[in-house]
């Protein structure tokens, strides 16, 4: 199964050093059956992009975790076997089991440079946007129009040494 693994850029970092990712909680988001039966139409590449969306959406919680963390919103999609769905936590939600070889990784999406700005701002308030705070909604809207930029696994190491 597809899995979009949320991530922050030092967790990028350690996946390069140790050649393994381990998921926060195990936590990650799929095209779960919940999440298709939620939408009233989509193809399923439409509903894989919803799910890791919500992966990216996760990725700003990890930010807002750690002060130090690089603004940019990391998300890696992985295709494990043996997931657990989690329907009572949300649609797309699901569970992985321990460490993922970096062998598993299909691919890896972040943010780019011209993201920081607006990502720092929505990890500052996206507590306050799940509350549905007006300003923190726009805030968070302004994160999210910036799209992620795909990298192919080799080129990690790459593009983290560039940043």
């Amino acid at each position: 199964m597809r899995v979009y693994l949320p991530a922050t850029v030092a967790m990028l970092r350690d996946l390069v050093d140790r050649g393994e990712f381990t998921a926060v909680g195990g936590t990650g988001f799929a095209l779960t059956p919940a999440l298709r039966e939620s939408y009233a139409s989509g193809d399923t590449e439409e509903l894989e992009y919803s799910a890791m969306l919500d992966a990216a959406r996760a990725s700003l919680r990890l930010i807002a975790a750690d002060e130090s963390a690089v603004p940019r919103r990391a998300v890696l999609s992985v295709d494990v076997e043996g997931v657990k769905l989690r329907p009572d936590l949300d649609f797309s939600v699901v569970k992985v089991g321990g460490p993922i070889p970096a062998k598993l990784v299909a691919a890896v999406h972040l943010d780019t440079g011209e993201a920081e700005k607006a990502v720092r701002e929505a990890a500052d308030v996206i507590d306050a946007a799940d509350l549905g705070d007006p300003d923190a909604e726009f805030a968070l809207g302004e994160a999210e129009d910036h799209e992620l930029a795909w990298y192919a696994t080799q080129e990690l190491p790459f593009v983290l040494e560039l940043m």
